[in-house]
């Protein structure tokens, strides 16, 4: 065996050799800039906030962050560009609601999967939204509502932004949880679905905060309920759907961020480390509290769980709504 102890040592050498590049490019990260992948439109909610961030996490790593908008198929190419490229810390992105937990059973060939080519980082805020009716209909909380609705079943009618949407999947997860037939009028945006409620055309609508606010402190439409497990300090008076008579009923349209799969676990860790005290910024908290929304924070172990329920959870909605996009 003798003969071998010189071959294992040079072995062992050249190992070592090898690895100390990419060690010390793990020290030295971040040392040029990087890319921030968002999968949306620029001037969204989405693109809007991870510009904030992104501005905040330059300043503390003394790098430049670039917001890129790589927007289509519902999150989906720019969801991929992010699971696509080099995992060395220097492009990351936001991981949403549709393209990581909806998009996989509403889209089964898409061209990534969210639970192995993407490394979790951190959920950044959850977004609750607000279940609000027409003024002619009437009713005033929830339980009247299901009442109106199981009295004339098919009748009522709730606008989305599209198929496959926060809107939609938390107006069908309604359906089934309330025991109630109601219609789902599809648009080609939220507003234009939030338009036709103050005109009185569509019955009810699941909104994001940011959106809803205006027409309810206008009082053109009526608040119901809020779907987050507690009140929103935008709409204290407004109670939650398990408040209102739905024990468990949880939607978000929640946003985070994620890079490629076998990023270094240092690198995962800082930017972990960074986006949790970004989140504890007065001006990030502000920001995120005055649209309704929740700041996130914890771990990226936290956030992969989180994914995985969210992911558990539409699934089954869309499997008991025979939703597609067909």
């Amino acid at each position: 065996m003798k003969p071998l102890r010189p071959l294992m040592a040079s072995l062992l050498a050249a190992i070592t050799l090898a690895a100390t590049p990419l060690a010390q490019a793990q020290d030295n990260w971040p040392s040029k800039p990087i890319t921030l992948i968002v999968p949306y439109a620029p001037g969204g909610f989405a693109d809007t906030r991870v510009r904030l961030l992104a501005r905040k996490l330059a300043d503390s790593l003394k790098q430049t962050v670039v917001v890129e908008n790589k927007a289509g198929a519902g999150g989906v190419i720019g969801t991929n560009l992010i699971a696509k490229a080099a995992p060395d810390g220097y492009t990351i992105g936001t991981g949403n609601l549709a393209p990581m937990a909806v998009n996989p059973t509403l889209m089964p060939d898409i061209p990534y999967q969210a639970t192995k080519d993407l490394a979790p980082v951190i959920l950044i805020e959850n977004s609750p939204l607000v279940l609000s009716v027409n003024n002619s209909l009437p009713v005033k909380n929830l339980q009247e509502l299901i009442a109106l609705a199981k009295k004339d079943p098919g009748g009522l009618t709730f606008g989305s932004s599209g198929v496959g949407g926060a809107h939609h999947l938390s107006g069908e997860m309604f359906r089934e949880q309330a025991g109630i037939d109601i219609v789902h009028v599809p648009y080609k945006g939220g507003a234009l679905a939030a338009s036709d409620l103050m005109g009185g055309h569509i019955s009810m609508m699941f909104e994001m905060g940011y959106s809803a606010l205006p027409a309810i402190r206008g009082n053109k439409v009526h608040p119901i309920a809020v779907t987050s497990a507690k009140r929103i300090d935008v709409l204290p008076g407004v109670p939650t759907m398990a408040e209102a008579g739905l024990p468990g009923f949880e939607s978000y349209n929640w946003q985070g961020i994620v890079a490629p799969a076998d990023t270094p676990a240092p690198i995962i860790a800082k930017l972990n480390s960074e986006f949790n005290r970004i989140l504890q910024d007065p001006e990030v908290q502000k920001a995120i509290a005055d649209t309704g929304s929740q700041a996130g924070g914890g771990t990226p172990e936290e956030f992969g769980a989180f994914i995985a329920s969210e992911t558990r959870k539409w699934a089954e909605v869309i499997k008991k709504g025979n939703i597609t996009l067909q």
